[in-house]
Order: structure tokens, then C-alpha cells, then sequence
């Protein structure tokens, strides 16, 4: 099951899954995309391990990185 993190104001989703068997947790980014449909990409926490990468641009997914820890940083 994946659960709501933060919504961005250029419509882009972040969720998260519960932690999985390997003690990590799965973050999941979409976007809409006229050409595309959705633009996506997986994060896996802790180690930010980053798969299935579609759409993005690597400077997307180290913005995604900034925010997942700020993120993670303020809520501990």
C-alpha cells in the first residue's frame, strides 16, 4: 500500500510505501505529462537508491533528493 507524502505545486505526487522485508521504504514520484501521461520514478530509503527512472532529468530526481530529506530531516 502506498501512502500520501507531499503533493508539489506543479502537480507532482510523492508517495511512500510501509517498510518492506529489507528495511527499506519505497518513494514513489509521478507527474502528469501531456506527451507521456505520467512521468515517474522510484526511490528506495534509506541509501537512495534510485530506479524505473522515466521522464525525469537527473537535475528532477536530485531536486526529488533534496526534498525526500529535507522531508525526512524535519520530521525526526
Amino acid at each position: 500500500m502506498m501512502y500520501p507524502f507531499l503533493t508539489l505545486d506543479d502537480e507532482t505526487e510523492i508517495v511512500h510505501s510501509d517498510m518492506l522485508s529489507d528495511n527499506t521504504v519505497k518513494v514513489y514520484i509521478e507527474k502528469p505529462d501531456e506527451k507521456k501521461g505520467f512521468l515517474h520514478a522510484s526511490c528506495y530509503i534509506p541509501g537512495y537508491r534510485w530506479e524505473d527512472i522515466d521522464g525525469f532529468t537527473e537535475k528532477d530526481i536530485e531536486r526529488f533528493q533534496e526534498i525526500i530529506q529535507y522531508e525526512i530531516a524535519t520530521k525526526h
